[in-house]
């Protein structure tokens, strides 16, 4: 589609034999603060690696703007901005002297950009960087990536290191960001601060997405449903799948993938059960509730209908 900003179709790439990326398809449209979450060892890092151009893929192809990640390159680097997990700079260099070198790789206008990104995130000119804290590092970082004004901004881990007060302003420029058109890609652990942020969510697992959609529909995708019974608890099959289960005393609950609503209904009319309520959950207890390992066997053909449970 052509307001797909980043394309990835059955992208492939292994590693000694093991695969890294497992025929991954991803699309992201212009504007979305897109939230890729999974695990260490999913593959995160790995799908970065491509999309930065860093590698080739074995098979399968990944674009940016309509580009090539990998033949065109050296192109996007003037369209697209990228913060690694862990940048590596000249540390005997100055805040100053770091922006005023990578400016001479880029386009005018790059080093007034990158003064002003560095004053807004608290950066001294004159500091050197190898005396900077972790956090003064990962924000000098941040001021190289936005520098070039990118249309796509690539982001592993961006508020790793930062404070609680630098972490949220920064997560919070991004709707910014993303309003004026541009089209934000980012990776973090901090799921619960990002859910603020984000407009897309994709989760991967083992080189493979499991769940790829606008923030509201996986609200919806992922229900707890709870409730009261007076002699049984509800057999739980044919609600939906099953992610967790939990009772105690005459309380009953359940985090539900793609919920029935007619079986949910039919659950409202029995005489028995009291207290019914479906209710979205967080972002963070959707990306537990999908990462976890199960715990009972998958039946034929099938995925696992329990992940978690506990009585």
């Amino acid at each position: 589609m052509a307001d797909d900003v980043i394309e990835i179709e059955r992208l492939v790439v292994r590693y000694r034999g093991k695969s890294a990326l497992d025929g991954l398809n991803l699309r992201v449209p212009r504007g979305a603060v897109y939230a890729f979450l999974g695990d260490n060892g999913a593959g995160k890092t790995t799908t970065m690696k491509i999309l930065t151009g860093l590698a080739p893929p074995d098979t399968g192809r990944a674009t940016i703007l309509g580009l090539d990640c990998w033949a065109k390159a050296t192109e996007l680097r003037h369209r697209v901005g990228y913060m690694p997990e862990r940048p590596r700079f000249y540390d005997w260099m100055s805040v100053g002297d770091i922006g005023w070198f990578t400016s001479s790789f880029h386009k005018p206008g790059f080093l007034p950009r990158f003064k002003e990104w560095a004053d807004r995130l608290g950066l001294d000119a004159d500091k050197r960087l190898k005396d900077l804290s972790k956090g003064g590092y990962a924000r000098v970082g941040l001021a190289l990536a936005l520098a070039p004004d990118p249309e796509v901004l690539l982001l592993d881990e961006p508020t790793s290191g930062l404070d609680l007060l630098t972490r949220r302003e920064f997560l919070a420029s991004l709707a910014s960001l993303a309003a004026s058109g541009r089209t934000v890609f980012i990776t973090s652990h901090s799921i619960a601060e990002l859910e603020r942020a984000c407009t897309h969510v994709g989760l991967l697992r083992d080189g493979k997405m499991i769940l790829h959609a606008p923030l509201e529909q996986v609200r919806q995708k992922v229900r707890r449903v709870s409730l009261r019974f007076t002699t049984a608890p509800p057999d739980p099959s044919g609600l939906g799948t099953l992610l967790e289960k939990s009772s105690t005393g005459h309380f009953w609950q359940v985090l539900l993938q793609d919920p029935d609503p007619a079986a949910l209904a039919t659950l409202r009319q029995r005489p028995d059960l009291s207290d019914i309520e479906d209710t979205a959950v967080s972002l963070e207890e959707v990306y537990a509730g999908l990462m976890a390992k199960p715990t009972t066997a998958p039946p034929e053909n099938g995925p696992p209908l329990v992940r978690k449970v506990v009585e």
